[in-house]
C-alpha cells in the first residue's frame, strides 16, 4: 500500500515534507491535525496519533486493515526464492531493521500493559518471518 490509500480517507490533510503528512485523526473527535502519516522507502505506511489513539483504532476508522500499512509480501515458495536472490545483504539489512522496529512496538505496548490485537500478533508473525527470510537472502 501506499500512503495515497490511507491519505484520500483522511480530513484536513497537508504535506509536511517528502512522504510526510499531518491530518484530522478519524479515531476521535480531532479540531485540528493530531494524526502524522509517514511512508517509508519501503512503502510501510508510519502512524501516529499525537492525542494518544491505538494504530488499530485509527487504520479501523479509516475502512482499511491494519496489514494495509504494509507492503505486500511475497506468496509462494517462487516468490521466496526469488527473494532470497535479488536481494542484496543491504536490502536484507533495511529489511531486518524494520521488521525489528516492528517489534520493538510489539514489546513497547506489551511494556505498558497493552494487550496485542490478532492483527498485532499477525504482524508481528509476519516480521519474524521477513526477518528469517532476509536473514537467508543475507546468508
Amino acid at each position: 500500500m501506499n500512503a495515497e490509500r490511507l491519505i484520500d480517507r483522511l480530513e484536513g490533510v497537508r504535506q509536511s515534507g517528502p512522504g510526510r503528512w499531518l491530518a484530522r485523526c478519524p479515531a476521535h473527535p480531532d479540531h485540528s491535525p493530531s494524526l502524522s502519516v509517514r511512508e517509508t522507502d519501503d512503502g510501510t505506511v508510519l502512524i501516529k496519533c499525537f492525542a494518544g489513539c491505538d494504530a488499530a483504532d485509527v487504520v479501523a476508522a479509516t475502512g482499511l486493515e491494519f496489514k494495509d500499512l504494509f507492503p505486500e509480501k511475497p506468496q509462494d515458495a517462487a516468490s521466496r526464492r526469488d527473494f532470497r536472490h535479488t536481494h542484496a545483504a543491504r536490502e536484507a539489512l533495511k529489511i531486518l531493521a524494520h521488521e525489528s522496529l516492528v517489534a520493538l512496538c510489539a514489546a513497547e505496548n506489551m511494556a505498558h500493559g497493552r494487550h496485542l490485537t490478532d492483527a498485532d500478533r499477525e504482524r508481528l508473525t509476519l516480521a519474524a518471518v521477513r526477518i528469517r527470510h532476509a536473514r537467508e537472502a543475507a546468508a
